[in-house]
């Protein structure tokens, strides 16, 4: 295949498994998403249009909360901010045009991560691509596959499967740590991150976290 020529195999079977990971967290939401009572084409519509988990978990559990679908939206905007930083780092990837649309639709924290981790930049676009539409395949249809296993699990958080997206994110970034401007800003960025967890509220302690880039910005 052209694909395997142009990209290595290992980077290859890392963006298979991840995709498969993103899967079982998919699974886990649509299945998180249907013992909170949503129908199956709430989770469905979000799955493919919104294409970014975090975002998705907050929006359902605001909602379920007994929260406005206004203010549930609202919010995972605001998680969703950190793709705007991405969206710079990564901007010669998604294409020009109508292209582009789909491009920018499909940027996630792994396709980014892929993106900009390969050795040329024909490869880097390449990876980004590949990953992007891979999870979008396989968003949809493990969301899909929750809401149907939903209706036979008790406790969907018994299972851990919540964890497992974090934990994806952890291990890709760490060859970056290596560096140590990068490693210096990451744990700025976790401390303000741990700290802000105690009182405010889900996702805004993460876009705060950024701060940590700062301390980069400073000393380049």
């Amino acid at each position: 295949m052209q694909i395997n020529s142009r990209l290595d195999n290992n980077v290859l079977r890392d963006i298979v498994l991840v995709s498969l990971a993103d899967g079982i967290v998919g699974i886990s939401y649509g299945a998180l998403a249907h013992t909170q009572g949503f129908d199956f084409w709430v989770p469905l519509v979000l799955s493919i249009f919104v294409l970014a988990g975090a975002s998705e978990f907050l929006f359902i559990g605001v909602v379920a909360m007994g929260g406005s679908a206004i203010y549930a939206a609202l919010a995972g905007l605001m998680v969703n901010a950190r793709h705007i930083p991405f969206s710079m780092a990564v901007k010669d990837l998604p294409g020009k045009g109508l292209k582009s649309l789909l491009g920018f639709h499909i940027l996630n924290d792994e396709s980014v991560v892929f993106g900009l981790s390969q050795r040329t930049a024909e490869q880097n676009k390449l990876a980004f691509w590949v990953c992007g539409l891979g999870i979008l395949l396989v968003w949809p249809l493990g969301t899909m596959l929750g809401v149907y296993l939903g209706s036979f699990i008790v406790d969907i958080k018994m299972l851990g499967l919540d964890a497992m997206f974090p934990a994806i994110i952890l291990a890709l970034s760490l060859p970056a740590l290596k560096n140590k401007l990068t490693r210096h800003a990451a744990i700025i960025g976790s401390i303000i991150a741990l700290a802000t967890t105690l009182f405010l509220p889900a996702g805004i302690p993460v876009l705060l976290s950024l701060l940590g880039v700062l301390f980069v910005i400073r000393k380049i």
